[in-house]
């Protein structure tokens, strides 16, 4: 927390102000101070300040010295007001600054203001050479949640003093809680709703886009206790950041050395015992904890500052025993490790250089009932971030600025019990050791066995039964399972980006024009493995079945084997599946200030290529390729002339400060999943059936069912978002600031895979015995791709087709008042929003299992009969919330205490039947039913949800420089676990009732010291 709170801090400016103005003629108007300018700041962890210095008694204005002096900068930042006034400083590191004005008489003037990060703050000095610099009280000028002036986005920052100062959590995603309009969401990976899918959302950490390459989520390892700033953008956005969300942008900042050393410690504990009972009757049985360590200060004063910091999270859990006997205890330790360096070799140059490394590793995640403890699943993950960037100010109206990002997430679901065996054509089970061949499926004896055959398998059914069961009430029995996890999966995730940027300011007469262009790169890659630990799932058959070499041998062994282990004849292994993406981006931008307007005009072009595995160029052939496993090949290109997003927008300061806007946006998301879900090695990554004799002798094998390899429909338009906003700003008070606002955003032009033949049949006999039919006008348009056979009869592939949604699209209004209230003690933001949300296109309903990394592009919409867009898809969203009130702030008491709250109400989640009886489907099972409506989109609801979040933090100073700190964060106060996620099944025995609930009341008490 501050040593001087905010409302303190503004309530000294008041004074301040309110004295110079009340002084005679001769000692007036010593200084006023403007309104935050909402200029956004360039693709750039920084702010700026900007204003304009006024003179009365025959003073200069042209030639005064303005000096930035701030503990985050290693250097002081100096400009000089030109001939009107006016002065800049942009590019500088958000936090707390002095200004100085020093005049050509000598005469000094300072106040004390605030950057927010990607913000703006205006600073206007008037000054009058007969006032003695004495008699000048000190000033503060806030920078505010709320922007009041000069731009049409509707875009929020949050400094340091509000994520320290209300309850938060410790993970990124948590810092959403705070984003106003935006729903409350405890999902662990899909993202929240904001108009539009929560894959189309913006994740940037240290600029760093840490959203999950391919899939759009937000990767789950970043955490809050470095962020010191967040900035938020939600609409109305310029062509400045390379913003394509369809949701919001989020940005944050993380602290920073000085030149000071400072550090801390905290340790943060949340015992079970500390968690209420959970509403669908299972216990809470996590303990939880957290450490943190951090220290900063100067390597080389006022030039080189470092920052570095541990976390260590970690969480275990007690397993129950199983039929077996004991199982090892889950435990998940995560060890984070975080430097930077911010360094000003020279006055107008500045650079930063972070790097963050955090590893995780998991035992016992997950033992069943009738498991043994060797079966048990862990996991693994890996993250490393790298940023450098840096500003230039070439001249005091150019500047230059550009960043290096790399990002990796390596994860793997990985057995507890990795097995030695390595499976290959031509191997046997060794069957004395089948738990040493892989996870191995104990059998039961049948049941009223008559025949030899029947008979011979009970034989040889007991004696595996005796070897491998577990103690029953008469003695060992079948049915547990032994070995090792079956398989291990491989992830691995990277993305690469740089950009650059060029910002001039040049005027004419009373017009300024503040010209950007930019252009930035980037690189996304996934690389996929799944391997079988030893041959994978195992199972004993008995000879009851014929094996696939014709039925010339009975199968008494079968295996369940991923591809990517077994070794051939030859020796050759199926490659690593690659998926990539390379995006394109030049934007050009340019704020016009003429008067009390400021107009801006600007445009985002950009440029998508997908690759794919498995495909060669090849002329003169009728789908343009040839196989080739391994190869990376360029399978669609969505082209600049494609992506052409305008940014326009208009702010009239009526009164100079207070101010109505109006925008208009157009965005084209970047989160697709084709690369991976079309690409034709995909086929590579499937799984096998292998079987084997009464002796565990190789017989054969045969792929499980699978689908890739498609081709996309010429012609196709990109994933598109159209939004107009409306709103106005006001100061109401001193110390009330508000925002209210009108926005409508459309969403168009939606890609999935889908049967090609779907538009003249929906591809199921059964389909007949509904009345819901293909659209005429959508049956008239034909085949997706009209010469698909002749494609698969070359290189084979899919019947599937990557193809755009005909007729798709989503709609989304709301109407948005936001208030932002600064006391002398205490800080208040409260907004409520109304909204709807709706259409026939719900990229966050699509599987069984929503919060989970799902194809964006290949999901369950328009895979079979009832999925379509004309099976019901019409109607309530499941992201719409038609209310949401969200308050929070702090308080700080005399005795050096911080309580602070978050308030949070909104609408329940919107779900409806789903059914494959419905469509005459003869197999009502999870493929047929998923995503097949049996009633219009939304026709349901879950109950609303409200809860109440407390924290309370004391400080002690017990020597000079160190502070002991104590604080209890208190979550969900009043205990409301609201039922969300209802089964849609119609065929389970849970349909219609909740599968979620909001977190219950739990406790985080932690203990730290500052010095």
């Amino acid at each position: 927390m501050s040593s001087h709170p905010r409302g303190f801090e503004l309530k000294r400016l008041v004074t301040a102000t309110r004295n110079a103005i009340s002084k005679p003629a001769a000692y007036s108007a010593a200084v006023m101070v403007g309104a935050l300018l909402a200029l956004p700041a360039q693709a750039q962890l920084a702010g700026g300040i900007k204003g304009k210095v006024s003179a009365e008694a025959g003073a200069q204005v042209e030639g005064v010295k303005v000096t930035a002096t701030s503990n985050v900068m290693p250097k002081a930042r100096t400009v000089t007001t030109s001939g009107d006034g006016s002065y800049n400083l942009p590019l500088l590191v958000p936090g707390k600054y002095l200004l100085t004005f020093e005049a050509a008489d000598g005469s000094v003037r300072t106040v004390n203001t605030e950057v927010l990060l990607e913000q703006t703050t205006r600073v206007d000095m008037v000054i009058d050479s007969q006032l003695d610099a004495a008699e000048m009280e000190e000033v503060y000028v806030m920078g505010q949640a709320i922007n009041l002036a000069g731009n049409a986005s509707v875009a929020n920052a949050i400094g340091a003093d509000v994520v320290e100062g209300v309850p938060v959590g410790q993970d990124y995603r948590d810092l959403m809680k705070l984003i106003p309009g935006v729903q409350y969401s405890e999902n662990s990976v899909l993202g929240p709703s904001a108009g539009g899918s929560g894959v189309d959302n913006s994740y940037g950490f240290d600029g760093v886009d840490v959203s999950l390459p391919l899939f759009g989520n937000l990767a789950s390892e970043p955490s809050t206790h470095d962020v010191e700033m967040v900035s938020i953008k939600r609409g109305g956005a310029a062509a400045i950041g390379f913003n394509r969300a369809g949701g919001f942008a989020m940005n944050t900042k993380s602290k920073s050395g000085t030149n000071e050393f400072h550090g801390n410690l905290e340790y943060k504990i949340q015992p079970k015992s500390f968690v209420s009972d959970i509403k669908n009757g299972a216990t809470y049985e996590l303990d939880q904890s957290w450490f943190t360590g951090a220290v900063s200060g100067p390597i080389v004063q006022d030039k080189l500052f470092f920052y570095g910091s541990y976390y260590r999270p970690e969480v275990t859990r007690e397993n129950k025993e199983t039929a077996y006997g004991p199982a090892k205890d889950y435990r998940s330790v995560r060890d984070e490790y975080f430097g930077k360096l911010t360094y000003a070799p020279i006055d107008y140059v500045l650079l930063n250089l972070s790097y963050r490394t955090s590893d995780r590793l998991g035992e016992g995640l997950s033992v069943g009932q009738f498991e043994r403890d060797d079966v048990s699943l862990g996991e693994k993950a890996d993250q490393d971030i790298l940023t450098f960037d840096g500003s230039w100010i070439i001249t005091p109206d150019t500047t230059l600025s550009f960043a290096y990002n790399s990002f990796a997430l390596e994860t793997a679901s990985l057995p507890d019990n990795l097995l030695a065996v390595v499976p290959s054509t031509g191997a046997s089970l060794d069957l004395a050791n089948l738990d040493q061949m892989g996870y191995f499926t104990v059998p039961t004896l049948l049941d009223n066995a008559t025949t030899p055959e029947e008979l011979a398998y009970n034989a040889q059914a007991q004696v595996l039964i005796n070897q491998y069961g577990y103690d029953g009430t008469n003695g060992k029995t079948g049915g547990g399972a032994v070995g090792g996890y079956s398989s291990i999966n491989n992830q691995n995730f990277f993305r690469d980006s740089f950009e650059i940027a060029l910002d001039h300011e040049l005027s004419f007469g009373s017009t300024t024009h503040e010209l950007h262009v930019g252009f930035k790169y980037s690189s996304a890659k996934e690389e996929l493995s799944r391997f079988s630990n030893g041959w994978g799932s195992v199972e004993y058959i008995g000879g009851l079945e014929a094996g696939s070499d014709a039925g010339a041998t009975p199968v008494f062994y079968q295996t369940l084997t991923q591809q990517q282990s077994l070794v051939d004849d030859s020796g050759e292994v199926v490659p690593v599946i690659n998926s990539y993406i390379e995006n394109y981006n030049l934007e050009l931008n340019d704020t016009i200030t003429h008067g009390n307007f400021t107009y801006n005009i600007g445009v985002l072009i950009s440029k998508d290529e997908l690759y794919g595995q498995g495909l060669r160029e090849k002329a003169g052939t009728v789908s343009g390729f040839e196989l080739a496993t391994g190869n990376k090949y360029k399978m669609y290109t969505v082209d600049w002339k494609d992506m052409i997003q305008p940014r326009l927008g208009v702010t009239w300061a009526y009164n100079g400060q207070d101010t109505v806007f109006a925008n208009y946006a157009t965005y084209n998301p970047e989160a697709t999943s084709l690369p991976r879900a079309a690409s034709w090695d995909r086929n590579l990554a499937r799984e096998l059936w292998v079987e084997f004799d009464e002796n565990g002798d190789y017989i054969a094998s045969r792929p499980k069912r699978a689908s890739s390899g498609k081709f996309f429909q010429e012609g196709m338009k990109p994933r598109t978002i159209e939004e107009f906003t409306f709103g106005t700003t006001k100061g109401v008070t001193d110390q009330l600031s508000v925002r209210a606002h009108v926005r409508y955003r459309e969403g168009s032009h939606f890609w999935e895979d889908i049967w090609n033949y779907a538009r003249s049949s929906e591809g199921n006999p059964y389909n007949a015995n509904t009345d819901r039919g293909v659209p005429a006008h959508i049956e008239a348009r034909g085949d997706y791709v009209p010469n698909l056979a002749d494609v698969r009869a070359e290189i084979g592939g899919s019947s599937y087709v990557i193809a755009e949604m005909d007729d798709g699209y989503t709609k989304y209004w709301e109407v948005n008042l936001e208030a932002e209230w600064v006391g002398e003690r205490t800080y208040l933001s409260a907004s409520y929003t109304r909204s709807r949300y709706w259409g026939n296109f719900d990229a966050d309903n699509s599987t069984g299992v929503n919060d989970a990394n799902n194809f964006v592009g290949s999901s369950y919409i328009a895979d079979d009969t009832g999925k379509y867009i004309w099976d019901h898809k019409e109607g309530t969203l499941s992201g719409d919330r038609p209310h949401i009130f969200k308050a929070y702030g702090y308080y700080t008491t005399d005795w050096k205490a911080n309580i602070g709250a978050y308030l949070v109400f909104q609408s329940g989640q919107p779900w409806e039947k789903w059914s494959g009886a419905y469509y005459g489907l003869p197999d009502n099972s999870y493929y047929y039913t998923t995503n097949a409506y049996a009633e219009d989109a939304g026709s349901r609801r879950s109950p609303s949800h409200w809860q109440l979040d407390l924290n309370y933090t004391q400080n002690f100073a017990v020597y000079e420089g160190v502070t002991l700190k104590f604080r209890a964060d208190l979550f969900n106060v009043f205990d409301r676990q609201t039922g969300y996620n209802y089964d849609p099944y119609d065929y389970s025995e849970t349909f219609g009732q909740a599968r979620s609930y909001f977190s219950p009341r739990r406790l985080q008490l932690s203990f730290g010291v500052d010095f």
